[in-house]
Formats: structure tokens, C-alpha cells, sequence
């Protein structure tokens, strides 16, 4: 151990639900392109969590999410590599005005739904954690990686 602080980059994720289904984004951008992923992002300096859950969803969909219905149901600690360590939140949304639509075509080939008894098979993993996770009902935090 090296006593230094951890620098962990801290993600939202959002699983944006409606009745059995759950949104995924298919990546455009160069890490896991072409691969699935729920809606997310980096967590800005001095935002709070839900926050920052909220802006990523309404940047990549338009939704609006009020913060009274996202509700954290899993967190991930996840070991990328040697010397990169991500802790991703993951927030359960439920209410929506509107249909998504992808406002990030330049980062997002798709948006998509897709049933929980016929989920993407080619989820990025980190994300898949949390996924599963929150659907075997496991404890809050898992730490794949380390």
C-alpha cells in the first residue's frame, strides 16, 4: 500500500424504467464502442450524486428527472486497469413527461429498450455490475476488479 489518497473517478448511471424495461445507450465513442451501457456520466466537482444522475439523464434523453423519484439502488467499485479506479452510483428513475431522444448522437449510436428477461448481451462490464446488482437484489456495493 502506498498511503496515497484514492483519486477515484465518481459516475452516475441512471436505470431509467418503465414497467420490465430499462434504457440502454449503445456507445459511439472509442471506450466500449458499439457495446451497451445505461444512461451516464462523470460526476461534476461540487454536485451532489442525484444531481448529477439528473443532468447526465436530461443531456443524453431530455428527460427531466425530479430528484424525489431517483433512489440509488446499487453502488460499483470498480478496478480499469492498474492505476484507474472508477465508483460508479447507480439511480433507479421511474417517472417520465416524455419519450427519450438521443441528444448525443456524437457519443450514443442508439437509445433503446429493452426488456429484463431479454437484456443486451454485450454490456460494457463495469456498468453490468451495477446491473445486475440492483437486479439480484445483492447488497448495495460490489467491487468487481479488485
Amino acid at each position: 500500500m502506498s498511503g496515497q489518497p484514492a483519486q477515484p473517478v465518481i459516475d452516475t448511471h441512471v436505470f431509467l424504467r418503465d414497467g420490465d424495461k430499462i434504457l440502454f445507450s449503445q456507445r459511439g465513442g472509442p471506450y466500449g464502442r458499439g457495446r451497451w451501457h445505461m444512461l451516464s456520466g462523470k460526476l461534476d466537482k461540487g454536485e451532489p450524486l442525484p444531481v448529477g444522475a439528473a443532468r447526465e439523464m436530461y443531456e443524453e434523453t431530455g428527460i427531466v428527472a425530479s430528484l424525489d423519484h431517483l433512489r440509488l439502488v446499487q453502488v460499483v467499485h470498480h478496478r480499469q486497469g492498474r492505476d484507474s479506479e472508477r465508483i460508479g452510483f447507480f439511480f433507479l428513475a421511474t417517472e417520465r413527461e416524455r419519450e427519450p431522444v438521443n441528444k448525443e448522437p456524437e457519443k450514443c449510436l442508439a437509445l433503446e429498450w429493452f426488456t429484463l428477461h431479454e437484456l443486451p448481451e454485450d454490456v460494457i462490464e463495469y456498468p453490468a455490475a451495477g446491473l445486475h446488482g440492483y437486479l439480484e437484489g445483492k447488497p448495495l456495493s460490489t467491487e468487481p476488479g479488485w
